[in-house]
């Protein structure tokens, strides 16, 4: 049996190092029955793999973390619900930001979670030339002083702006950002500062959509119009900005290589690889509930080691890519132009 990893990313809150992801509900990546999504979340939770992460905008993601609540509860009681968490976003328009405004918005994700408090909020900001971003941050912060939050993060901030909320004394206990074997801008500047000031990294995209896999390997370039989720058709996009196809597959073989020597999965050695660097709290793998599911294969990568020859093998392959930093910037600046 797996020993499956933990680690304290606040005071109070632990999380399983493998987080649940929840934005394939959100209905980008096609329909999800809500009573077989909230069945396999049970199943998740008693695999050990409790952590779920998800977003006021994903759809009915913290309609079914409510669900799964009283499910949990029902079946084992409070001591059962206490093991789960569940760390969510929120995701306003820019514009004002006024303490009714965030307030309105975090009673909200509150019901609908049935919860009196928020484990997580971790707060996204789409447009840095509205300022309203600091606004909201002091209300969630209040909102902690109150209870009503426990901890508040965030989402696709890059490190000149969690630089500046750390100078204006708003606690922030991690970023969620974008960080894979292709994808390592968190290195440049991200995760030096985050060690420095103690902020944890919560890494999604480390699957690419599921392109780290057997799947993809061998097999030719997709068209775009065949890729059937929002995952495949954004992370398509940064392997084309990465170096191209080619350059993929012999990446594609150098990990297969590897899990034969490891006797696990491609998926399983991108997820260790992750979760092996400085700052990275725990890596996102979407749950695709009540369509597939992966839970014996995600608990695996807790077993997973890699030595030195296998990052070495890895890197001759990125070594000759292009630089994403480069040539997007700082982590979440897809999302900003």
């Amino acid at each position: 049996m797996q020993m499956i990893q933990r680690l304290d990313l606040a005071d109070g809150l632990n999380i399983c190092r493998i987080l649940n992801g929840m934005w394939q509900v959100s209905g980008s990546h096609g329909y999800i029955d809500p009573q077989k999504a909230i069945e396999e979340m049970v199943q998740y939770h008693d695999s050990g793999l409790t952590t779920w992460d998800l977003a006021d905008i994903y759809g009915p993601a913290e309609i079914f973390i409510g669900k799964f609540r009283e499910k949990i509860a029902s079946l084992k009681g409070k001591e059962g619900l206490e093991k789960s968490q569940a760390l969510t976003k929120f995701v306003p328009n820019p514009g004002a930001m006024s303490k009714s405004i965030v307030e309105y918005y975090v009673d909200k994700s509150l019901e609908k979670m049935k919860t009196d408090s928020l484990d997580l909020i971790q707060f996204h900001w789409w447009d840095y030339n509205d300022p309203n971003y600091i606004e909201a941050l002091v209300h969630l912060s209040n909102l902690k002083e109150q209870g009503k939050i426990k901890n508040v993060g965030l989402t696709n901030f890059d490190t000149e702006r969690l630089e500046l909320i750390e100078g204006q004394g708003i606690k922030i206990v991690s970023n969620q950002v974008q960080y894979s074997i292709l994808d390592s801008r968190p290195e440049k500047v991200m995760v030096p500062f985050c060690q420095k000031n103690k902020i944890k990294i919560l890494s999604y995209g480390t699957l690419l959509g599921g392109f780290l896999s057997e799947k993809y390997l061998g097999v030719q370039e997709p068209f775009k119009g065949s890729l059937d989720t929002a995952s495949l058709q954004k992370y398509y996009n940064m392997i084309i900005r990465w170096g191209g196809w080619e350059l993929f597959q012999e990446l594609l073989e150098i990990l297969s290589l590897i899990s034969k020597k490891h006797e696990c999965s491609i998926a399983n050695v991108a997820t260790s690889y992750i979760l092996a660097k400085p700052a990275v709290a725990g890596v996102i793998i979407g749950a695709r509930l009540g369509i597939s599911e992966h839970i014996n294969d995600n608990l695996r990568a807790f077993d997973v080691v890699l030595d030195s020859e296998d990052c070495s093998m890895i890197t001759s392959v990125t070594d000759r890519a292009h630089d994403l930093f480069e040539n997007i910037g700082d982590c979440g600046s897809e999302y900003r132009g």
